[in-house]
């Protein structure tokens, strides 16, 4: 597959976060949240970010926006590197690239009307003002399909959609190239869901964004994606274009995850992977394989050795997987 110019590059992000304690509350921990993930992302692509809760995808996305320091690793945007940049020239950074939040809600200053809500960061990079800012809102109300004069309005006038298509709007009010979405749909109903999810499918196609789309709904993702990263416990297990890691998943972690996808028919035979055992803890994450206290097939090389990625057998051009295993049992659970 060919594929455009990379926009964005995350080359062994890592980032954990000290644990305080004892009588002079000095460091007697880390939380391994992100521990060493490297992807990248095209111009006009969406890669998606899944896996369990608490494995560290939404960190990895706040970790790419700066909203706290990372441990190690490098950023890069459109061949520049950002990481190390410090914060006042992190402002090109920020206009490029932007977030739209998991909460509708809370994501919105309730004091706000959505003309200033949409309007501030563009009054922020001096972008327009005057009647040329009414116009740019205008705009954006138009394209994430909702009426101008809902302008005049409060975030609480809303649904949970709506508000969530103001959240988007507000993303991209500066002209950013990629956009975060952070758990953008897991909050909104099912039918509301679809329309978000066709709705940044349609600005994607009309404005050539880029999206991170951070998610545990794998439903969701197979529409959206065109190529999905699994993460377990603060790593990528496997990546893989979309329709590759739906049809021939090799990770044992990425089928159990695919098995538990409910299918609307009834009739469709399933095997479901049960895991057994909780997820281990990050602050203190197994030796060797992570995954490897809860694989069926662990045998005593995944205890000791750290898989690293690499090509996935048998498989096409850019599916990645960390895993020891030459091959798994053939049974692909189906997905929906």
């Amino acid at each position: 597959m060919n594929r455009t110019p990379k926009l964005l590059e995350v080359n062994a992000l890592k980032k954990h976060f000290p644990l305080h304690g004892g009588l002079l509350g000095g460091t007697t921990g880390y939380v391994y949240a992100v521990d060493g993930v490297t992807f990248d992302i095209a111009k006009g692509e969406t890669l998606s970010l899944v896996g369990e809760s608490g494995c560290g995808k939404s960190t990895v996305g706040k970790s790419i926006l700066r909203l706290f320091p990372i441990t190690d690793g490098e950023v890069w945007l459109d061949g520049e590197r950002v990481d190390n940049l410090p914060p006042r020239q992190l402002r090109p950074m920020r206009r490029r690239v932007q977030v739209v939040f998991q909460d509708p809600f809370s994501s919105l200053n309730p004091r706000q009307r959505v003309r200033d809500v949409i309007a501030e960061p563009i009054l922020n990079f001096g972008l327009a003002h005057g009647s040329e800012l009414d116009d740019r809102v205008a705009e954006l109300m138009d394209k994430v399909r909702l009426p101008r004069d809902a302008m005049r309005r409060f975030p609480h006038e809303f649904s949970g959609g709506q508000r969530q298509r103001i959240g988007i709007a507000r993303a991209l009010a500066p002209g950013s190239d990629l956009i975060i979405c952070d758990e953008a749909v897991s909050a909104l109903d099912v039918s509301v869901k679809a329309q978000i999810v066709n709705l940044l499918s349609d600005l994607q196609d009309e404005l050539g964004l880029a999206l991170l789309f951070i998610s545990h709904d794998l439903a969701v993702v197979e529409h959206i994606t065109h190529r999905v990263a699994v993460m377990y416990l603060g790593k990528i297990v496997e990546l893989a274009d979309r329709r590759t890691l739906f049809s021939t998943p090799h990770h044992p972690y990425t089928r159990a995850l695919l098995s538990a996808v409910p299918v609307p028919d009834p009739k469709a035979e399933r095997h479901r992977i049960i895991l057994h055992g909780d997820v281990p803890s990050p602050i203190h994450p197994p030796s060797g394989c992570r995954f490897h206290t809860r694989c069926p097939f662990a045998f005593d090389r995944c205890r000791v050795e750290e898989p690293q990625l690499r090509a996935a057998p048998g498989s096409s051009a850019g599916h990645v997987m960390a895993c020891h295993l030459d091959q798994v049992p053939r049974e692909v659970p189906q997905a929906a």
